[in-house]
């Protein structure tokens, strides 16, 4: 029997947004632990440019050496589950899921395979599938550091920094869902919706300088990795925390000799290397969040398969708000 083909993004280099290249393939078949879903939409975020130019450096200790181990690149999904193998007994041909393949990628194509306790869960019904996707890589993120890095506490004093991006747009409802006060900083053109989301406090980065303030906060969480540790001490409290996403030498540097000789500390977490039983129980959580109406998401620009390497160039300008998302198929 003849293979049947699909449409995917391939990439077997690292590189510009050009190494992203539309390309037929063989369309997966599921193995008797794993369902095959049809994407319905994906996304670009800061994370996937940088796996796709495999920079910083030691990022490639995951991703591949020399080259991507994995050909088709894209983590977040979401879609429609159209097959299923024999063992798999939690879903059903038919559902909708959403979810992350993580450094496995896939998603930019119109079919992938996940194994059934892979991190992927039935979709919010209140949620279409593009926000689905959406949600995914600022949300999981932020609840990663609030709750498994320093268990974020009501009435806490917390400021984000990037507010307005895909991390920064989940951290401020998902802090003021734990109760915290929360204050963002973005550009001018943000203010206004970053207030919208829930921040208490904006700070429009173009007039001040956060660093410079005179209030202090119990934790500083740079969604963006455009400030430092040694920048923001001065507007921590004594036994602050600094929290990044983004991995440099300073980061790391930061977070081992803040640990030996600071009260005040930095962290930084790779949330998408974390064991898979830990990931998933994050996304039941968020799950309800969602369906209690206090988690959207928001939705800069929407491309189409093929413009995959076209929304990489707009991501990597650094001004999108919130997030970048693939229709893979129009909704």
């Amino acid at each position: 029997m003849t293979a049947q083909k699909m449409n995917a993004i391939i990439s077997t280099a690292y590189g510009s947004a050009e190494v992203l290249q539309l390309n037929q393939v063989e369309k997966p078949v599921p193995k008797s632990d794993e369902v095959l879903i049809k994407v319905h939409a994906t996304s670009v975020t800061n994370a996937h440019t940088a796996m796709r130019t495999g920079y910083p450096l030691f990022g490639r200790l995951f991703m591949g050496l020399l080259k991507p181990k994995m050909d088709i690149s894209g983590t977040d999904f979401s879609g429609e589950i159209v097959a299923v193998g024999e063992d798999i007994k939690k879903y059903h041909v038919g559902d909708s899921v959403y979810g992350s393949t993580d450094l496995n990628g896939g998603s930019y194509a119109e079919y992938l395979t996940i194994k059934e306790n892979d991190v992927f869960t039935l979709k919010p019904e209140n949620y279409t599938h593009a926000q689905a996707t959406a949600i995914i890589d600022g949300a999981s993120t932020a609840y990663a550091f609030f709750k498994d890095a320093i268990d974020l506490k009501s009435e806490q004093k917390i400021l984000i920094n990037g507010a307005s991006g895909s991390i920064g747009t989940a951290a401020v409802q998902i802090a003021k869902y734990f109760g915290a006060e929360v204050t963002g900083v973005c550009s001018t053109s943000n203010v206004s919706m970053v207030k919208t989301i829930g921040a208490d406090h904006v700070i429009d980065y173009v007039k001040t300088d956060f660093t410079k303030g005179d209030k202090k906060y119990d934790i500083i969480f740079d969604t963006v990795g455009k400030s430092s540790f040694k920048k923001c001490r001065s507007i921590l409290e004594k036994n602050g925390t600094y929290l990044t996403p983004v991995l440099t030498i300073r980061s790391l540097t930061d977070m081992i000799l803040s640990k030996l000789f600071s009260t005040q500390k930095a962290l930084f977490m790779a949330s998408g290397l974390r064991d898979i039983k830990t990931k998933s129980r994050e996304f039941t959580a968020l799950n309800k969040l969602i369906e209690d109406g206090r988690l959207s998401p928001v939705i800069d620009r929407y491309y189409k398969l093929p413009q995959v390497p076209e929304a990489h160039r707009y991501v990597e300008k650094g001004h999108k708000k919130g997030n970048v998302v693939i229709n893979v198929i129009e909704e």
